[in-house]
């Protein structure tokens, strides 16, 4: 019985661990390179279109009949960890 129960547990931490990789900030190199954006999901773009110390925020705002409407915006970079 307590063996299953630390099967299930590590199950869970690896299916935790998945999930937060998947839904880590993505950076592309060229804003074409974005495939099936959902709405509420934000990557960025370093492609040198916003000023020194920015850079390029995409964001599925909104679904529309043509698929997800991107909003563009410059956000400052995160200090890397």
């Amino acid at each position: 019985m307590l063996r299953m129960g630390l099967v299930a547990l590590v199950g869970i931490a690896a299916l935790g661990a998945m999930v937060h990789s998947a839904a880590a900030e993505q950076s592309f190199m060229r804003e074409g390179d974005i495939v099936d954006l959902r709405v509420g999901q934000r990557v960025f773009v370093d492609d040198g279109s916003c000023p020194a110390g920015q850079i390029k925020q995409v964001t599925g705002s909104k679904l529309s009949e043509n698929g997800v409407v991107r909003t563009r915006s410059c956000v400052p970079r995160l200090a890397k960890k």
